[in-house]
Parts: C-alpha cells; structure tokens; sequence
C-alpha cells in the first residue's frame, strides 16, 4: 500500500491547521476531504472512505474518540491516526484501546507525519517517541482491562486537557493560546470542572489532578 498515493482525511476544528497539514502533505497523498465537526467527519469518512484518517482528539462536540467509535462500526478497514496537541497517557491510550493505529502529537515534522501515515496505511502501529511508553506500560500492566475512574469519566476530553493545564499552573490566557480557544471557553471548562467534581477552586483541582498523576 505504501507504493501506492494514499487517499488521506484530516478531522480538525482549526481551519488554519488543516490547511497548513493539506498543504503539506499535497504532494505525497490525496487529501479526499476534511472535517471541523464529529457529525461532518462522520458523514463525510463514510461517503469517500480514505485509507487514513488524521484524527484530532479534542473537539467541541465530542472528540476523535466518537469519530473513530462510530466509523470503526460501518468502515472497519479505514485506519485511524490521531493527531494532537496532547500528550497525555490517558488520551493516548483511550485512542488506541478505541481502534486507532497511532498517535502523534502536532510537534511532528511534515516529512515525519508523511511517514507515519504510509506506516499506519501499511499496518504499523506509530507513536511519537515519548508516547509509546504509555501504550507498552498500559497495556503490559493490565492487557485486558481499562483503567477506571468514575470522577475523570465525568469529564469530556476538553475538560480534563484544561484541567491538565490548569494543574500545571497556565493561567487562563495561557490555556486559551495552548489549546487555540478563547478565554471565556476556558472559563466556562474550568465551572464546569468544579461543578462535576464538587469543588470551590482551581488549588483543589490542581491536587486532585496530581494526585491521579494527570499533570
């Protein structure tokens, strides 16, 4: 499959973003199309089924995560590399237990992500370097079972990346730029964290972060 021009989709909520990755990789695949939205990605994977799709994990409506859930049920043979400002363990290995075949996080060099998509198409699993530590201990730990906790499982993915940042001391303005979202959206993350949790401040949910090792 790597010999042939592989038929690429990119699923991100930055327009800029998917232009900057179209056009680099414009002259190694075919990029068949591209989506802002869960719902668009859904429809749109399903109507020109790409070999590969690069998956963002955190969106306003729902994430990479119900994109990939939801096409792995009509499309089982479309292959899924997530693609993210995040390098979190929990996303990373919530991505792969759900079916996708690599993650990378957006540091990645054009040349290295042309790279990993032909490797993903082929049927390599691909990580960038920090990553793989995750997936090789998450699953040599406990192969079968998933790691479970009622409270983080309240959050959406959005939420506990601010949350993420917040425990490692950004401030709002910093967490708005990180994560390419205005300042009241972070505001309204943070009120929504507290309220799930059932807590009064941002120290609590700092120490709460830390001691599920999430910072």
């Amino acid at each position: 499959m790597s010999e042939q021009r592989l038929r690429v989709f990119l699923v991100d909520d930055h327009g800029m973003f998917r232009a900057g990755v179209r056009a680099e990789l414009g002259a190694h695949v075919d990029v068949v199309g591209e989506a802002a939205t869960v719902a668009q990605a859904i429809s749109m994977i399903g109507s020109v089924v790409p070999d590969v799709v690069l998956l963002d994990v955190h969106m306003p409506d729902g994430g990479g995560r119900a994109v990939l859930d939801a096409v792995r049920k009509t499309q089982p043979q479309v292959r899924f590399l997530a693609l993210s400002v995040s390098d979190a363990a929990e996303d990373v290995i919530g991505l792969i237990r759900a079916g996708a075949r690599g993650y990378v996080t957006k540091t990645i060099s054009p040349d290295d992500l042309v790279d990993a998509i032909r490797r993903v198409a082929d049927g390599d699993a691909v990580f960038s370097p920090r990553l793989a530590g995750f997936v090789l201990d998450a699953f040599a730990a406990r192969p079968d079972a998933p790691v479970a906790d009622p409270e983080l499982d309240q959050l959406t993915n959005r939420e506990r990346e601010v949350l993420r940042l917040l425990a490692r001391g950004y401030a709002y303005k910093e967490i708005a730029k990180e994560l390419f979202i205005s300042i009241k959206t972070v505001e309204t993350h943070v009120s929504n964290v507290l309220r799930k949790l059932q807590m009064s401040n941002r120290y609590e949910l700092s120490r709460w972060a830390a001691d599920r090792r999430l910072v």
